[in-house]
């Protein structure tokens, strides 16, 4: 019966010890969530809604700017989603989705020589390539053709 009792006291400080050790999980993000899930049906008028109000209560979310500047791209307000990119960039400089992005939307205005600036950040950020880097790459040699 010790035996048992010690036993227990000794796993229960192991968790102790391990759990002061693990950070907490982040938070779940409700209204980045929302707005995600918006994204995903393509729903970019309801996105915006949700984003603009986020970024203002949330003004250095590189996560919250990236998604508002994909959302208006896809709406075609190119002009306001180079703002959102950029500004999401100043806050993350290595937020690759924003470097992303940021190329796909100069390839719609037709500057490559900025996407391609975007494309060589993706390739340092990616040491053995990402999904970021390959899309983008795609998109400028399709664009290129």
């Amino acid at each position: 019966m010790l035996k048992l009792i010690l036993l227990a006291a000794l796993m229960a400080l192991a968790n102790l010890a391990q759990s002061a050790d693990t950070p907490a999980a982040a938070p779940v993000d409700a209204e980045l969530q929302r707005a995600r899930a918006l994204i995903s049906q393509k729903n970019w008028p309801a996105a915006v809604v949700v984003l603009e109000p986020y970024v203002v209560t949330k003004p250095k979310s590189a996560d919250g700017f990236n998604l508002l500047g994909y959302s208006y791209r896809n709406l075609k307000r190119l002009d306001e989603a180079l703002v959102a990119y950029k500004t999401a960039l100043s806050l993350d400089p290595d937020h690759r989705g924003a470097h992303e992005y940021i190329g796909m939307a100069y390839i719609q205005l037709g500057q490559m020589d900025k996407a391609r600036q975007h494309l060589s950040a993706l390739d340092k950020l990616c040491r053995f390539s990402c999904e970021e880097y390959r899309d983008l790459k795609k998109a400028i040699e399709t664009a290129v053709k």
